[in-house]
């Protein structure tokens, strides 16, 4: 998508060129050899004639299915090896596009397997390797927690689930947990640290205008009369809306299912999910006894909405999600689920790959369900994944509107030309 940040097209170059931010680099063997950009290679066969005889062992032991060394186990649904394991993760991860020098005809073996990384990769994928099972680097790190936790005495596979307090959860629902909060502790900080730089932190003090029903409910500050050279709230709020879809696209690019889609698909999710996954992010700094959003060192009320354009018929409703989200007391992977199942919604126009973006929505708000089955069992939780089913309906209301005034905005979908793709 033309202005989001960090999007990463296969490039030449090593390995550390395709690196994006926060993923160090995995160790394993041979690090990405210079490459230009291009076709990874038509597919490989399993018993590809390229494969001299004499390279695998032929003992008992399970081979590796991509080059034929002694396998380790079942890999990213493939029998494999430890090394063919991690250059699939490496390459999958960093996303490089490897180039054949031998017009894809290279043999993968276990003595040859570092000459041409495009065949080994496309290898890698004829004989069955997923991309949507790969797992990020914090993923990975409190799975080896969890196996940790098990190993220890009163820890063992009796009592399910045990870690992080998610009991009662599959181990991959644990994971897919983990991932997602990773993904969301990586890419929104509650603190907005990232962003005091955009303007001095002392806020605003504005007027209400007269006969304003909302400004003059939710109004949270004296009413001041507006010093001269006070810069509009309107720039300040079309750089927090760039800033905050910058942060939902990079979410979405920590998710290895978003990734592995078609380029057309990620752009058609993120036009149809981002606003909403803003809102979600937003209920996590509303203050409700303030009525107020604590974006860091400063705080955004109803008031500051109208002032910048926003009419009652949007901001009332508003008001009333934000309070009915918050008093649900959400836990954060509470919070990290719902971003995904707005983000993995198969209701968006011109989708591709519609029944695999549908499976992973169903996966996410099974594993919601369940969670919340296990996390609150008091009596009155009962009926919470209800209540959120209702409010993500309320929400798609909220976002069509949001989209009318918007639009009707015109100095803010000027300002923003990140928004006013998203919107479009």
């Amino acid at each position: 998508m033309e202005g989001t940040p960090g999007h990463r097209r296969g490039h030449a170059g090593t390995g550390e060129d395709a690196r994006g931010p926060g993923v160090p680099s995995p160790r394993g063997d041979n690090p990405p050899s210079p490459t230009a950009p291009g076709d990874t290679g038509s597919a490989v066969s399993l018993a590809s004639p390229r494969d001299p005889p004499g390279d695998t062992e032929p003992d008992g032991d399970k081979v590796c299915a991509v080059c034929g060394d002694r396998a380790s186990g079942y890999h990213f649904h493939v029998m494999s090896c430890e090394g063919c394991k991690g250059f699939f993760r490496r390459s999958i991860i960093k996303g490089v596009r490897f180039t054949c020098p031998l017009a894809r005809r290279c043999p993968v073996t276990k003595a040859k397997r570092r000459q041409c990384q495009a065949c080994r990769l496309q290898k890698c994928l004829d004989v069955g390797m997923r991309k949507d099972m790969i797992m990020s680097e914090e993923a990975l790190r409190r799975r080896r927690e969890l196996r940790g936790q098990r190993g220890q005495p009163g820890g063992q596979r009796g009592q399910q689930g045990q870690a992080g307090g998610q009991q009662g959860l599959t181990a991959e629902q644990q994971e897919l947990i983990a991932l997602l909060i990773a993904a969301h502790q990586r890419t929104f900080d509650s603190s907005f640290s990232q962003f005091s730089s955009y303007w001095p932190a002392v806020r605003l003090l504005v007027p209400s205008p007269r006969g304003s029903a909302v400004a003059a409910e939710m109004s949270l500050s004296p009413r001041e009369e507006e010093p001269p050279d006070a810069p509009s709230l309107l720039p300040q709020f079309a750089d927090l809306s760039t800033f905050m879809i910058q942060q939902v696209i990079k979410f979405a690019k920590e998710i290895p299912v978003f990734r592995s889609l078609p380029l057309e698909a990620q752009i058609s999710l993120l036009k149809g999910a981002t606003l909403g996954i803003c809102q979600i992010r937003f209920n996590t700094v509303f203050n409700p006894a303030t009525k107020a959003w604590e974006c860091g060192q400063r705080c955004y009320t109803i008031r500051d909405g109208a002032l910048a354009g926003f009419q009652q018929i949007y901001l009332e409703p508003l008001l009333k999600f934000h309070e009915s989200l918050r008093r649900l007391r959400l836990h954060e992977a509470e919070y990290a689920l719902l971003q995904a199942m707005l983000l993995f919604s198969p209701d968006h126009a011109g989708i591709a790959q519609r029944d695999v973006i549908d499976q992973f929505q169903e996966k996410v708000a099974v594993t919601l369900q369940s969670y919340i089955e296990h996390q609150h069992p008091r009596r009155e939780d009962r009926f919470l994944y209800a209540k959120l089913l209702l409010l993500l309906t309320e929400l798609q209301t909220l976002k069509a509107e949001n989209t009318r005034q918007i639009l009707h905005i015109h100095d803010l979908s000027a300002m923003t030309p990140l928004l006013s793709e998203i919107i479009s």
